[in-house]
């Protein structure tokens, strides 16, 4: 099969990924083997081929939002020729002090799709079928794909800033996830801020019907019940937290964050205000933005290209130049 590859030490930047041809994956037990449909480009992937992330193999395919159709190693939930949905999440060890108590994304041993597993930039690819996703009717691959990590890391950040129906939130970056996580905030009636250093950016989220919209330098008008942010700057962390009312929460989306630089405890953290990160996401927290995306209609903007075409798919997340999520089609 034709798969993008990422050998580390042996790339230059803009080409990261080398176009193979490799072995189609064999599952093994516990296993189903997907027909890659389509496989979403996400921030993440591009932290792993710039070494952000620290290589754990000598060489492993990226991709971990992946949407194929089930062909070998069926189950009752995947049966063959079902569509699954597969994220950053692969695999937990299960017996954990973590896994034990219902917090699975925490786990000690985690499986990391297309980082220290083979993912989904691809042909086929094997994953654990208690690790993918039946895809509901009314949802197609290509514009799921961007649902299965920006998504879903999306709505879980969310649930870790505590955000209820009608509450004011700030939305501090403005890229994939949080374009998607301001439409399900509109469909829970709330108030929402956007603040992005980027022009085109700004008009994309009053376009999708931000309450307000703002530049890096600036500050909501209100007090925010919650706020997430979504760029890997501490410096951001620390806007969003002087946003806040007393008791407010921020949620930190952010795999990786440059540092944290100094800040008043006592105007911007004192009052019972909440500094959270958020750490992956739950088995449930997949399914049940799944449903919810079905339910609302939630149908993201996409950029689509071929796998030979995936580095270009890379600096276009890279640079920020893609007319919505980046979504390689096979």
């Amino acid at each position: 099969m034709r798969a993008a590859v990422f050998h580390p030490g042996l790339t230059t930047p803009g080409n990261w990924l080398a176009i193979e041809d490799v072995p189609v994956p064999r599952p093994q037990s516990g296993q189903v083997l997907l027909n890659v449909i389509a496989c979403g480009v996400c921030r993440t992937d591009l932290h792993i081929v710039e070494g952000d992330l620290a290589p754990i193999r000598p060489r492993i395919v990226p991709g971990h939002q992946i949407v194929g159709e089930v062909v070998e190693g069926a189950t009752p939930e995947l049966p063959l020729g079902a569509r699954a949905g597969v994220s950053w999440i692969g695999g937990v060890d299960g017996d954990c002090w973590y896994c034990t108590r219902h917090m699975e994304n925490l786990c000690d041993h985690p499986v990391f799709t297309g980082y220290t597993v083979d993912g989904g930039y691809a042909e086929y690819a094997a994953v654990r079928a208690d690790f993918a996703y039946p895809v509901p009717e009314g949802l197609d691959a290509v514009h799921v794909a961007p649902l299965l990590c920006a998504g879903i890391i999306g709505f879980r950040s969310l649930r870790v800033a505590g955000v209820e129906r009608g509450e004011r939130v700030g939305l501090f970056g403005y890229g994939s996830s949080a374009a998607l996580t301001l439409q399900v905030l509109r469909a829970w009636d709330c108030e929402t801020y956007v603040v992005t250093r980027d022009d085109a950016r700004q008009q994309a989220a009053r376009e999708a019907g931000a309450t307000w919209v703002g530049d890096i330098d600036s500050k909501p008008p209100v007090p925010l019940d919650r706020a997430v942010t979504f760029a890997p700057a501490g410096s951001v962390v620390v806007s969003a937290l002087g946003s806040l009312r007393k008791g407010g929460v921020v949620a930190i989306n952010a795999i990786h964050l440059d540092q944290m630089p100094p800040f008043d405890y006592d105007t911007l953290l004192w009052g019972e205000r909440q500094l959270r990160s958020v750490a992956n996401m739950t088995r449930q927290d997949a399914r049940d933005f799944l449903d919810l995306a079905r339910d609302i209609g939630l149908r993201p903007p996409v950029a689509t290209f071929r796998l030979e075409e995936a580095n270009r798919a890379l600096a276009a997340v890279k640079d920020e130049t893609a007319r919505g999520s980046a979504v390689i089609v096979l």
